[in-house]
């Protein structure tokens, strides 16, 4: 199967939105915004051997490979609007790992009504995929990691210790549902510690954690400094209600920017980090 074969199938699997006035086929994709949209655009890697093994289910490092960079759009209150997916997979894998690849990601993507816009195909000694996403948010709406203040209330969205490897679910919901609401909001992706430190130093604040949700059979330590959750993490003024379903750990207090404490105890921030052995 030659790679405009390929091309050809994923371009008959996805569906062009109303407005993606050029869609896959051609070398980028058009989109005219509404007006009053603020776009969004964010990238996220998926690499053979560091975030997936290499005998996963394909179907779930493509629905894996989409949902990273929705997860972002997410954290940002954002409504995903269409995607750009650059895939590089061996020899060996054949066309049926990229079907069953495609299929995994396409299949969110309908949930999230996410239009496959484009991308690019290549050959490499491993899988390797890169996933931008254009999303959109009312101007001025959007969530960043730099509003926290002193006095806020600290929450998660769901439990935290997640094994590696599972299925990811962006919270896109409830990041639109935070809008107006929530003070700061980011994704937990490379563990709660790191991911905690980094929105302090953003916002010029500390804060204190007294608990932790942890998923079932998973520890303390995984919870903590593990990747891969994926959950949101926001704060609030303590005069707003949560929404359902999130969980209270703690608060944001004046102190030394980035400095986290863990039930009375420094928090060490070390979370997955790339680029640290």
């Amino acid at each position: 199967m030659s790679e405009l074969d390929i091309v050809e199938k994923i371009r008959r699997l996805g569906k062009r939105g109303p407005r993606i006035t050029l869609g896959i086929g051609d070398d980028c994709a058009i989109y005219r915004p509404r007006p009053n949209d603020e776009l969004l655009f964010t990238a996220d890697q998926s690499i053979e051997g560091v975030h997936f093994l290499p005998d996963q289910s394909p179907s779930i490092i493509g629905h894996n490979a989409l949902a990273r960079s929705l997860s972002d759009i997410a954290a940002m209150g954002g409504k995903p609007r269409f995607c750009l997916v650059s895939l590089a997979t061996p020899p060996e894998r054949g066309a049926k790992f990229i079907d069953a690849f495609y299929r995994g990601l396409i299949t969110l993507a309908r949930r999230t009504k996410t239009v496959l816009a484009g991308g690019d195909l290549a050959r490499s000694d491993k899988i390797y995929c890169d996933v931008m996403v254009c999303g959109s948010t009312t101007r001025g709406q959007a969530l960043r990691r730099s509003g926290a203040r002193a006095g806020d209330l600290l929450y998660v969205s769901g439990r935290l210790g997640k094994p590696w490897g599972g299925r990811i679910e962006p919270r896109l919901e409830l990041g639109r549902a935070l809008r107006g609401r929530a003070t700061s909001c980011m994704d937990l992706s490379d563990g709660l510690s790191l991911d905690l430190h980094r929105l302090c130093l953003a916002s010029a604040v500390a804060a204190v954690v007294d608990r932790v949700p942890i998923m079932p059979r998973a520890t303390l330590d995984r919870a903590l400094h593990g990747g891969e959750d994926y959950e949101l993490l926001f704060t609030l003024p303590p005069r707003k209600s949560p929404p359902r379903g999130t969980t209270l750990i703690g608060a944001i207090v004046k102190g030394r920017a980035g400095a986290v404490q863990f039930q009375g105890q420094p928090l060490v921030p070390r979370g997955y980090d790339h680029f640290v052995s």
